[in-house]
Protein backbone atom coordinates (compact mmCIF):
# COMPACT_ATOMS: atom_id res chain seq x y z
CA UNK A 1 0.00 0.00 0.00
CA UNK A 2 1.51 3.15 -1.16
CA UNK A 3 2.79 5.59 1.54
CA UNK A 4 0.75 8.83 2.07
CA UNK A 5 2.02 12.57 2.19
CA UNK A 6 0.14 12.94 6.15
CA UNK A 7 0.13 10.46 9.14
CA UNK A 8 -3.09 8.43 8.96
CA UNK A 9 -4.77 7.91 12.15
CA UNK A 10 -8.01 5.71 13.10
CA UNK A 11 -9.97 5.88 16.40
CA UNK A 12 -11.07 2.64 17.90
CA UNK A 13 -14.76 3.84 17.83
CA UNK A 14 -14.36 3.81 14.55
CA UNK A 15 -13.81 -0.22 14.74
CA UNK A 16 -16.18 -0.22 17.82
CA UNK A 17 -17.12 -4.20 17.15
CA UNK A 18 -13.22 -5.52 17.03
CA UNK A 19 -11.20 -6.01 20.00
CA UNK A 20 -8.06 -3.77 20.86
CA UNK A 21 -5.86 -6.62 20.09
CA UNK A 22 -7.76 -6.89 16.85
CA UNK A 23 -7.67 -3.22 16.17
CA UNK A 24 -3.58 -3.50 16.53
CA UNK A 25 -2.90 -6.41 14.74
CA UNK A 26 -5.41 -4.99 11.79
CA UNK A 27 -4.32 -1.73 11.75
CA UNK A 28 -1.18 -1.43 10.05
CA UNK A 29 -1.91 -3.75 7.71
CA UNK A 30 -4.99 -1.65 6.44
CA UNK A 31 -2.16 1.16 6.04
CA UNK A 32 -3.00 2.93 9.17
CA UNK A 33 -0.27 4.94 10.97
CA UNK A 34 -1.38 5.93 14.13
CA UNK A 35 -4.52 4.91 16.76
CA UNK A 36 -6.60 6.83 18.74
CA UNK A 37 -6.77 4.48 21.65
CA UNK A 38 -10.05 3.99 23.53
CA UNK A 39 -9.19 2.94 27.22
CA UNK A 40 -12.88 1.20 27.75
CA UNK A 41 -11.11 -1.40 24.90
CA UNK A 42 -8.30 -1.98 27.49
CA UNK A 43 -8.25 -5.14 29.21
CA UNK A 44 -7.09 -4.20 32.74
CA UNK A 45 -5.69 -7.13 33.60
CA UNK A 46 -3.16 -6.91 31.06
CA UNK A 47 -3.39 -3.12 29.41
CA UNK A 48 0.61 -2.19 29.97
CA UNK A 49 1.07 -5.36 28.01
CA UNK A 50 -1.73 -4.40 25.12
CA UNK A 51 -0.34 -0.66 25.08
CA UNK A 52 3.36 -2.09 24.42
CA UNK A 53 1.53 -3.93 22.12
CA UNK A 54 0.99 -0.90 19.50
CA UNK A 55 4.56 0.07 19.15
CA UNK A 56 5.69 -3.51 18.33
CA UNK A 57 2.53 -3.08 15.56
CA UNK A 58 4.48 -0.52 14.06
CA UNK A 59 1.83 2.50 15.18
CA UNK A 60 2.03 5.45 16.88
CA UNK A 61 -0.69 6.88 19.69
CA UNK A 62 -2.55 9.65 18.47
CA UNK A 63 -4.37 10.19 21.49
CA UNK A 64 -6.33 8.50 24.31
CA UNK A 65 -9.77 8.67 24.67
CA UNK A 66 -10.50 7.96 28.69
CA UNK A 67 -12.96 5.76 29.88
CA UNK A 68 -14.73 9.19 31.71
CA UNK A 69 -13.58 11.60 29.50
CA UNK A 70 -16.10 14.22 30.75
CA UNK A 71 -16.56 16.27 33.61
CA UNK A 72 -20.27 16.48 33.92
CA UNK A 73 -22.52 13.12 33.09
CA UNK A 74 -23.51 12.63 29.72
CA UNK A 75 -25.91 10.20 27.62
CA UNK A 76 -22.90 8.18 26.33
CA UNK A 77 -21.17 7.73 30.25
CA UNK A 78 -23.96 8.99 32.36
CA UNK A 79 -22.08 7.22 35.61
CA UNK A 80 -20.14 8.45 37.96
CA UNK A 81 -22.44 11.50 38.70
CA UNK A 82 -20.49 14.30 40.74
CA UNK A 83 -18.36 16.40 39.09
CA UNK A 84 -15.01 15.48 41.83
CA UNK A 85 -15.37 11.68 41.02
CA UNK A 86 -15.31 12.06 37.48
CA UNK A 87 -12.30 14.15 37.57
CA UNK A 88 -10.55 11.46 39.74
CA UNK A 89 -11.73 9.12 36.94
CA UNK A 90 -9.81 11.06 34.65
CA UNK A 91 -6.72 11.81 36.50
CA UNK A 92 -6.81 7.86 37.09
CA UNK A 93 -6.32 7.28 33.60
CA UNK A 94 -3.76 9.98 32.83
CA UNK A 95 -1.78 8.25 35.21
CA UNK A 96 -1.43 4.59 34.45
CA UNK A 97 -1.56 5.12 30.47
CA UNK A 98 0.46 8.48 30.40
CA UNK A 99 4.09 6.50 30.59
CA UNK A 100 3.22 4.49 27.31
CA UNK A 101 2.09 7.80 24.91
CA UNK A 102 4.43 10.21 25.87
CA UNK A 103 3.55 13.26 24.46
CA UNK A 104 -0.22 12.31 23.39
CA UNK A 105 -3.06 14.32 24.33
CA UNK A 106 -5.60 13.10 26.21
CA UNK A 107 -8.98 13.78 25.26
CA UNK A 108 -12.10 15.10 27.18
CA UNK A 109 -15.40 17.50 26.57
CA UNK A 110 -17.64 19.13 29.52
CA UNK A 111 -20.25 16.52 29.52
CA UNK A 112 -23.97 18.14 30.29
CA UNK A 113 -24.67 20.41 32.90
CA UNK A 114 -27.96 18.19 35.13
CA UNK A 115 -29.60 21.82 35.01
CA UNK A 116 -28.65 22.64 31.89
CA UNK A 117 -26.80 25.74 33.29
CA UNK A 118 -23.61 26.47 30.29
CA UNK A 119 -22.19 28.93 32.09
CA UNK A 120 -21.34 27.33 35.51
CA UNK A 121 -20.42 24.15 33.16
CA UNK A 122 -17.81 26.50 31.47
CA UNK A 123 -16.60 28.05 34.67
CA UNK A 124 -16.04 24.22 36.29
CA UNK A 125 -14.36 22.26 33.29
CA UNK A 126 -11.82 25.72 32.99
CA UNK A 127 -10.80 25.28 37.11
CA UNK A 128 -11.11 21.14 36.61
CA UNK A 129 -8.60 21.38 33.90
CA UNK A 130 -6.02 23.56 34.96
CA UNK A 131 -5.90 20.68 37.87
CA UNK A 132 -5.93 18.35 35.30
CA UNK A 133 -3.26 20.29 33.60
CA UNK A 134 -0.73 20.28 35.85
CA UNK A 135 -0.75 16.09 36.24
CA UNK A 136 -0.66 15.86 32.42
CA UNK A 137 2.75 17.98 32.62
CA UNK A 138 3.96 16.16 35.65
CA UNK A 139 3.26 12.90 33.31
CA UNK A 140 4.68 14.46 29.95
CA UNK A 141 1.18 14.33 28.25
CA UNK A 142 -1.54 16.73 27.66
CA UNK A 143 -5.31 17.13 27.38
CA UNK A 144 -7.54 18.54 24.03
CA UNK A 145 -10.80 19.86 24.80
CA UNK A 146 -13.16 18.86 22.43
CA UNK A 147 -16.36 21.22 21.65
CA UNK A 148 -19.26 19.22 20.36
CA UNK A 149 -22.16 19.25 17.52
CA UNK A 150 -24.90 21.01 18.36
CA UNK A 151 -26.47 18.20 18.21
CA UNK A 152 -24.92 17.34 21.50
CA UNK A 153 -25.99 20.47 23.84
CA UNK A 154 -27.06 19.27 27.24
CA UNK A 155 -26.85 15.99 26.16
CA UNK A 156 -22.92 15.19 25.72
CA UNK A 157 -21.56 18.80 25.96
CA UNK A 158 -22.04 22.45 27.26
CA UNK A 159 -19.92 23.76 24.23
CA UNK A 160 -20.24 23.43 20.78
CA UNK A 161 -17.89 25.95 18.60
CA UNK A 162 -14.03 26.32 18.65
CA UNK A 163 -14.14 29.85 20.65
CA UNK A 164 -16.25 28.32 23.38
CA UNK A 165 -13.79 25.99 23.49
CA UNK A 166 -10.67 28.43 23.07
CA UNK A 167 -12.48 30.65 26.16
CA UNK A 168 -12.48 27.26 28.21
CA UNK A 169 -8.94 26.31 27.34
CA UNK A 170 -7.47 30.23 28.40
CA UNK A 171 -9.44 30.21 31.69
CA UNK A 172 -7.76 26.70 32.40
CA UNK A 173 -4.67 28.78 32.39
CA UNK A 174 -2.47 25.74 31.58
CA UNK A 175 -0.38 25.84 28.17
CA UNK A 176 -1.20 22.20 28.25
CA UNK A 177 -4.85 22.16 27.87
CA UNK A 178 -5.42 22.90 24.17
CA UNK A 179 -8.24 21.37 21.28
CA UNK A 180 -9.44 18.45 19.99
CA UNK A 181 -10.31 19.75 16.48
CA UNK A 182 -13.33 17.27 15.33
CA UNK A 183 -14.37 18.13 11.35
CA UNK A 184 -17.88 16.28 12.51
CA UNK A 185 -18.72 18.53 15.03
CA UNK A 186 -17.41 22.28 14.10
CA UNK A 187 -17.98 22.14 10.32
CA UNK A 188 -20.91 24.14 10.78
CA UNK A 189 -19.31 27.34 13.24
CA UNK A 190 -19.92 30.34 11.58
CA UNK A 191 -16.96 31.66 9.60
CA UNK A 192 -15.00 28.21 10.58
CA UNK A 193 -11.99 28.38 8.97
CA UNK A 194 -11.21 32.04 10.76
CA UNK A 195 -11.85 29.91 14.25
CA UNK A 196 -9.66 27.35 13.11
CA UNK A 197 -6.64 30.13 12.54
CA UNK A 198 -7.58 31.61 15.96
CA UNK A 199 -7.16 28.14 17.38
CA UNK A 200 -3.53 28.09 16.02
CA UNK A 201 -1.00 25.80 17.66
CA UNK A 202 -3.31 24.87 20.80
CA UNK A 203 -4.52 22.19 18.12
CA UNK A 204 -3.77 19.18 19.55
CA UNK A 205 -5.32 16.56 17.47
CA UNK A 206 -7.76 16.56 14.64
CA UNK A 207 -10.48 14.09 13.42
CA UNK A 208 -12.40 13.39 11.17
CA UNK A 209 -15.38 11.93 9.49
CA UNK A 210 -18.28 13.34 7.51
CA UNK A 211 -21.78 14.66 7.80
CA UNK A 212 -25.50 13.87 6.54
CA UNK A 213 -28.22 14.43 8.64
CA UNK A 214 -28.31 12.14 11.47
CA UNK A 215 -30.71 9.75 11.85
CA UNK A 216 -29.22 8.92 15.31
CA UNK A 217 -27.29 10.40 18.14
CA UNK A 218 -24.04 8.97 16.17
CA UNK A 219 -24.14 8.85 12.58
CA UNK A 220 -21.52 9.61 11.23
CA UNK A 221 -20.06 8.15 7.64
CA UNK A 222 -17.04 7.72 5.63
CA UNK A 223 -14.56 10.79 4.84
CA UNK A 224 -15.84 12.06 1.22
CA UNK A 225 -19.25 10.27 1.24
CA UNK A 226 -21.60 13.70 2.81
CA UNK A 227 -21.49 16.94 2.61
CA UNK A 228 -18.29 18.22 5.37
CA UNK A 229 -15.76 20.52 3.44
CA UNK A 230 -12.91 18.37 4.01
CA UNK A 231 -10.12 19.99 1.50
CA UNK A 232 -10.76 23.47 2.60
CA UNK A 233 -10.85 22.47 6.76
CA UNK A 234 -7.67 20.58 6.06
CA UNK A 235 -6.39 23.82 4.30
CA UNK A 236 -7.28 26.01 7.47
CA UNK A 237 -5.91 23.45 9.61
CA UNK A 238 -2.29 22.99 8.18
CA UNK A 239 -2.22 26.38 7.59
CA UNK A 240 -1.90 26.92 11.63
CA UNK A 241 1.24 24.45 11.34
CA UNK A 242 -0.71 21.40 12.58
CA UNK A 243 1.66 18.10 11.81
CA UNK A 244 0.22 15.47 14.12
CA UNK A 245 -2.35 12.38 12.98
CA UNK A 246 -5.20 13.25 11.32
CA UNK A 247 -7.57 10.18 12.69
CA UNK A 248 -10.40 9.44 11.38
CA UNK A 249 -13.61 8.65 14.25
CA UNK A 250 -16.89 7.44 13.06
CA UNK A 251 -19.49 6.39 15.40
CA UNK A 252 -22.76 4.21 13.58
CA UNK A 253 -25.03 3.32 16.15
CA UNK A 254 -28.85 2.78 16.06
CA UNK A 255 -29.31 3.05 12.55
CA UNK A 256 -30.21 0.37 9.84
CA UNK A 257 -27.04 1.12 7.54
CA UNK A 258 -24.60 0.88 10.48
CA UNK A 259 -21.08 0.78 9.16
CA UNK A 260 -20.36 -1.21 12.71
CA UNK A 261 -22.30 -3.84 10.30
CA UNK A 262 -20.34 -3.85 7.51
CA UNK A 263 -17.01 -5.32 6.75
CA UNK A 264 -14.68 -2.87 9.02
CA UNK A 265 -11.51 -3.63 6.85
CA UNK A 266 -13.05 -2.28 3.84
CA UNK A 267 -14.72 0.82 6.01
CA UNK A 268 -11.08 1.48 7.16
CA UNK A 269 -9.46 1.45 3.57
CA UNK A 270 -12.29 4.07 2.60
CA UNK A 271 -11.35 5.96 5.44
CA UNK A 272 -7.95 6.10 4.23
CA UNK A 273 -8.87 6.69 0.42
CA UNK A 274 -11.45 9.70 1.69
CA UNK A 275 -9.09 11.33 3.66
CA UNK A 276 -6.39 10.89 0.76
CA UNK A 277 -8.98 12.43 -1.36
CA UNK A 278 -9.52 15.19 0.52
CA UNK A 279 -5.80 15.91 0.55
CA UNK A 280 -5.28 15.49 -2.83
CA UNK A 281 -7.39 18.34 -3.44
CA UNK A 282 -6.59 20.59 -0.96
CA UNK A 283 -3.01 20.34 -1.93
CA UNK A 284 -4.44 21.34 -5.80
CA UNK A 285 -6.37 23.96 -4.23
CA UNK A 286 -3.44 25.34 -2.95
Amino acid sequence: MSSLPFTFGISEFTTMPWSFDQDVARYAGLGVDSIEVVEAKLDDDRFADQMRSIADAGLTISGIQPRIRTFFGSRMMPDPKGVEERTTCLRRSIERLAAFAPGVPFITNTGAHPQGDMAEAMEVVAEKLGELGRIAADHGVTIALEPLNPTSANIESAIWTIDQALDVIAASGSDDVGLCLDYWNIWQNDDVEAAIARAGDRIFTVQASDWRTPRSFADRIVPGDGVIPLAALIEATRATGYDRPWVVEIFSNEVTDSLYDDDLETVVRRCREGMADAWERHDLNG
